[in-house]
């Protein structure tokens, strides 16, 4: 599982012009079963989108093709995570932990 972070680099006026490709590019994923919820950060600098995946080369391959990415206003950090624990509704994203080598 991956938290994504987005820190906005350019200003908010050229961010919200680029919003409705940014929700419609969020919606697609949605669609796919990659992302899991997002939102903006407050205050508002950015954004959090939790994304259900295996492959961290793949996620970097789907933030980059953000519009926000392309446009140049925004920057992504990626952590993936092991979610070993969730909430009942969750259950199905939990991990086991790897097997700690000998």
């Amino acid at each position: 599982m991956f938290v994504l972070e987005l820190t906005y680099t350019g200003p908010l006026e050229r961010v919200d012009k680029l919003l409705a490709d940014h929700v419609a590019w969020l919606d697609g994923h949605y669609a796919s079963g990659l992302f899991l919820a997002s939102g903006r950060k407050e205050p508002r600098d950015g954004g959090i989108i939790l994304a259900d995946g295996e492959d961290r080369a793949r996620i970097e391959e789907v933030t980059a093709t953000d519009p926000f990415v392309t446009a140049g206003v925004c920057a992504y950090r990626v952590t993936e995570f092991i979610a070993t624990r969730t909430a009942p509704e969750l259950a199905r994203y939990r991990r086991p932990l790897p097997a700690a080598p000998h």
